[in-house]
């Protein structure tokens, strides 16, 4: 009895990783252009931010130009 409860255990794990090896692997398409957008709209904040304090620094001493 216990020589065919391991020889089913055996088989069931042979099954098992056979069907785990030929699962398809998770794709990574697509995950390089989500970056460089989400990079694109880093940089884009961060100018108008800088643009922001720029111009409000510009307005603010207007007065001191004669």
């Amino acid at each position: 009895m216990t020589h065919l409860a391991i020889k089913t255990a055996v088989k069931l794990r042979l099954s098992l990783s056979h069907w785990v090896s030929r699962r398809p692997h998770r794709s990574e398409r697509g995950s390089v252009t989500i970056e460089h957008i989400l990079w694109a709209i880093a940089v884009i904040v961060i100018v108008g931010i800088a643009v922001a304090a720029i111009k409000a620094y510009a307005e603010n001493n207007s007065g001191l130009i004669k």
